[in-house]
C-alpha cells in the first residue's frame, strides 16, 4: 500500500511571502519609492525603524563594493546577514539574491568605491602630512557628489521645484549648523523671487513665525542625523497645519519623511568633525538654478532689478 504524500501546511508568514512575492521593486527608482512609502506609512509593508534604518544605509552604498557579499554588506552595517535575509523578503524578493540583483543593477561606482575605502583606511589622521587630511576629505566629499548624483531621484527633485516655483510664500528652516544651508537657499532663492525667508530669522519665535504661514505656503525643513528636535518638531506642526513641506535630510529614516509633501536626500559622511554640508550646499545651488530655469521671465527681471539696485548702491568694487 502506497502512503500517500503530506504535504505540510503553509504558514501564514510563508503566505505573506507568496503574496509579495513578484510585487517587489525589480529597480533602484522603484525601490527608493517603496522606502519612501514604508516612512511615511503609506505602504502595506511593515518593517521595523531599524529595518528602514539599514534599508537607507544599503541604499546609499550604491555602487559599494560591500553589496557584492551578504557577509561582507552585514558586517559593513554591523547587523547579522539573516536580518538581511528577512528584510529582503519583507520587501517582496525571494530571497537576497534578487534583492542584491537590484541593488547592483547599475555598474559599481569605481572612484566613489575608492573614496570610501581610502578613507576606512586612513581613520587616524594624526599620522598624516597635512595634505594628506585636506586630500582625505576632499576626497570623501567628492565620494558625497558621486553617491548624490548616482541615486538622483529627478521625480523628487522635479516635484520639488514645482513646490518651490508655485508656493505663495517660502519658508526656510534649518537650526544650528544647518542655519548656515538654509540661509544660503534663501539667499539663491531671493534673488528669483522676494517671498522667501528664514523661518525664525527675526528670532521672534519658531512658533509665531509658523502661526503667521498660511495652508498654501512652503516649508522647507532641513537636517540630518541626528536630527534636531526643534526641527522635526517644527515640520510636524507644520503639517498639522496643513503646511506643504519639502524635506531636505539624509534618508528615509529621517523623521522629516513622514509630514514631507516629498525629500531630497544628500549623502554627508566625511570625516568632518562634524555633519559635513558640502554636498547640501550643491543640492540648494541646483534647486536655485532650477528654479531660476522654471520661471525664465521672472527670474531674468528679479536677476536685472538686483543688478540694478547693486549699482545704485555702489555695493561692488
Amino acid at each position: 500500500m502506497t502512503t500517500p504524500l503530506t504535504v505540510p501546511p503553509t504558514t501564514v508568514d510563508e503566505t505573506a511571502d507568496q503574496e509579495r512575492a513578484g510585487n517587489a521593486p525589480a529597480t533602484l527608482q522603484g525601490l527608493r519609492e517603496l522606502m519612501f512609502e514604508i516612512a511615511r506609512g503609506q505602504s502595506e509593508i511593515a518593517i521595523g525603524a531599524k529595518a528602514l534604518h539599514a534599508l537607507g544605509r544599503i541604499l546609499d552604498l550604491k555602487g559599494d563594493p560591500a553589496l557584492l557579499s551578504i557577509t561582507t554588506l552585514a558586517d559593513r552595517l554591523d547587523i547579522h546577514p539573516s536580518t538581511i535575509t528577512r528584510l529582503a523578503r519583507n520587501l517582496g524578493y525571494k530571497s537576497f539574491g534578487a534583492f542584491q540583483e537590484v541593488l547592483l543593477s547599475t555598474s559599481l561606482s569605481t572612484s566613489g568605491s575608492f573614496y570610501s575605502r581610502q578613507a576606512q583606511s586612513a581613520l587616524d589622521s594624526s599620522h598624516l602630512p597635512s595634505q594628506g587630511v585636506a586630500t582625505r576629505l576632499c576626497r570623501e566629499n567628492q565620494a558625497n557628489i558621486d553617491r548624490f548624483v548616482d541615486a538622483f531621484d529627478a521625480a523628487s527633485f522635479d516635484q520639488a521645484v514645482s513646490l518651490i516655483t508655485h508656493a505663495p510664500r517660502i519658508a526656510v528652516h534649518g537650526i544650528r549648523q544647518f542655519h548656515a544651508f538654509a540661509s544660503f537657499l534663501v539667499y539663491g532663492l531671493r534673488m528669483i523671487r522676494s517671498d522667501v525667508h528664514l523661518l525664525d530669522g527675526n528670532a521672534l519665535g519658531s512658533a509665531e513665525a509658523l502661526a503667521s504661514l498660511g495652508k498654501d505656503d512652503l516649508l522647507i525643513a532641513a537636517s540630518c542625523s541626528p536630527y534636531s528636535r526643534l526641527v522635526a518638531d517644527t515640520a510636524a506642526a507644520a503639517a498639522e497645519k496643513g503646511l506643504t513641506l519639502l524635506a531636505i535630510t539624509d534618508g528615509a529614516r529621517s523623521p522629516l519623511v513622514e509630514h514631507s509633501r516629498t525629500a531630497l536626500f544628500v549623502p554627508h559622511d566625511t570625516s568632518f568633525l562634524s555633519n559635513s554640508l558640502t554636498t547640501f550646499i550643491l543640492l540648494a545651488e541646483c534647486l536655485i538654478n532650477a528654479c531660476a530655469a522654471a520661471m525664465p521671465d521672472s527670474a531674468k527681471q528679479a536677476l536685472a532689478e538686483r543688478d540694478a539696485m547693486i549699482k545704485r548702491l555702489n555695493i561692488e568694487l
